[in-house]
């Protein structure tokens, strides 16, 4: 009989359903460096090019943040960005052969 893959549990997901939540992660040390700063500037440029009846722009800002967070949350991602480098650094060594 094999042993079945067991998947390791990942952090729990933080609650990101406000801009409050959002800002308290960021707070946190969750997301990417220089998010936190980064996260406010985006947000305030939204807010004065929006109109009082078309937020999309803020709205995109906030599910960009929030998916952002959720991303370095990943335990995998690391994993996934060195294969990507990986990767990169192959395809120019095989073109530089050549």
């Amino acid at each position: 009989m094999s042993a079945q893959y067991e998947e390791t549990p990942g952090p729990a997901a933080l609650p990101l359903k406000t801009i409050g939540d959002i800002r308290a992660a960021l707070r946190s040390g969750h997301g990417f460096p220089g998010d936190r700063e980064s996260f406010e500037a985006d947000l305030q440029r939204a807010l004065e090019a929006s109109s009082e009846t078309d937020l999309n722009a803020v709205a995109a800002v906030i599910v960009d943040y929030r998916g952002r967070i959720r991303l370095y949350q990943d335990p995998h991602f690391d994993i996934a960005v060195q294969e990507g480098i990986d990767l990169a650094a192959r395809l120019k060594q095989e073109e530089q052969d050549r």
